[in-house]
């Protein structure tokens, strides 16, 4: 199957999709991942990838959709595929449409979840800059309060967890992605699931609406 799995930040598309993709044996292409590994590798792609990430920007459709068409033209994808973060807008989404004219997309599974419920799942993150344990002060707090439980460093709030950027990205997905919401409805692809119950919960629910999609 070709699936798009959407969901504004801290609605744990990461989470799903690693599942998916292992329970159908199909690649999970994720944007965030290709863009990251870009940056990591200090290329001059991954510089401009950088400038728009820092700020919570989206990057620019031209650079994504070149990014993501290259990596759907790749064998893995021939039995299908998960994407992971695109298309994130309408330009994106006809974009992806006319690339995928022979072989479309199956379902768009929209991971749906409060901003309340976001910003208290993404602002409570904290990170271990030594060993890079992660914790999140009200579902899973280390034992002593901004101490690493495995080597005992002073816990950090990444700069992109802080309540004025998570608020902005929300924003940002809020004006530039929902109208796809109705752009996948008009193709009848789009499937809701609540992403406030527990993980194991949301992949049943993904899992029921893709059985009944084959």
């Amino acid at each position: 199957m070709n699936i798009v799995l959407m969901g504004p930040p801290g609605a744990g598309k990461g989470t799903q999709a690693v599942r998916i993709a292992e329970a159908y044996g199909i690649p999970h292409i994720s944007t965030g991942d290709i863009f990251r590994a870009a940056v990591k590798a200090g290329t001059p792609l991954g510089a401009k990838l950088q400038h728009y990430m820092s700020q919570g920007l989206l990057v620019p459709d031209e650079i994504t959709i070149h990014i993501v068409h290259e990596r759907l033209q790749q064998p893995d994808c021939a039995p299908g595929f998960l994407l992971d973060g695109f298309p994130r807008t309408i330009d994106q989404a006809v974009a992806l449409d006319k690339s995928l004219a022979d072989n479309p997309i199956d379902v768009v599974l929209s991971i749906d979840v409060p901003d309340e419920e976001l910003i208290k799942r993404l602002t409570g993150r904290r990170v271990c800059p030594s060993c890079g344990a992660t914790f999140h002060v009200n579902f899973n707090p280390p034992q002593v309060e901004g101490v690493c439980d495995q080597c005992g460093k002073d816990l950090q709030q990444r700069v992109d967890d802080t309540i004025d950027t998570v608020k902005h990205r929300l924003e940002v997905y809020n004006q530039q992605t929902e109208p796809l919401i109705a752009y996948y409805q008009k193709q009848n692809k789009l499937v809701g699931v609540d992403g406030r119950q527990t993980i194991d919960q949301v992949f049943h629910d993904i899992a029921h609406h893709l059985g009944a999609r084959q």
